[in-house]
């Protein structure tokens, strides 16, 4: 995936056929991370901090829906991926961007807890199996349309 430029209203990037396919097959996992991963406090006895809690994970959920129905709309457009010599064209607006971004860091996040949250050094040193190999697959291939995204964005801002 790169990005060929931000047109002042769109940024505007070129795609390969297996990049497009992957970054459909990682999409289909949002949303991973469990609305109660997100913690408002560790210390959870007050009923108050729990109430609190419970509208967290609400907001969380509703957040998710709202961002997943705007992720799906923007995928079935079938407009939006253009043919060209290498793959594909296409462009995101600038929320469209934040709402790609937004899926695919729930995707890798959700992949890590699964992945039993290991630090950097743990991370280096898993053995890709039958069970995690997915997870792990879905970790980089993330990892990889966010900082391509996030260079995009880079280029946008003002020197």
């Amino acid at each position: 995936m790169n990005f060929l430029q931000f047109d002042g209203t769109n940024f505007v990037f070129e795609i390969g056929a297996r990049e497009k396919h992957l970054l459909f097959e990682v999409l289909k996992h949002y949303p991973m991370v469990p609305s109660s991963h997100h913690r408002i406090t560790r210390n959870t006895e007050e009923a108050k901090m729990k109430s609190m809690q419970t509208l967290l994970e609400d907001a969380m959920a509703e957040r998710r829906q709202e961002t997943n129905k705007h992720l799906q709309a923007m995928l079935k457009d079938e407009a939006r991926f253009k043919a060209a010599k290498s793959g594909f064209r296409f462009s995101l607006t600038p929320q469209q961007a934040e709402w790609l971004l937004e899926a695919l860091n729930d995707v890798r996040v959700g992949s890590w807890i699964i992945l039993g949250e290991p630090d950097e050094e743990k991370l280096k040193s898993v053995n890709p199996t039958e069970t995690n190999a997915h997870y792990l697959w879905a970790m980089e291939l993330c990892a990889y349309f966010q900082a391509n995204l996030l260079a995009a964005l880079d280029h946008r801002a003002p020197i």
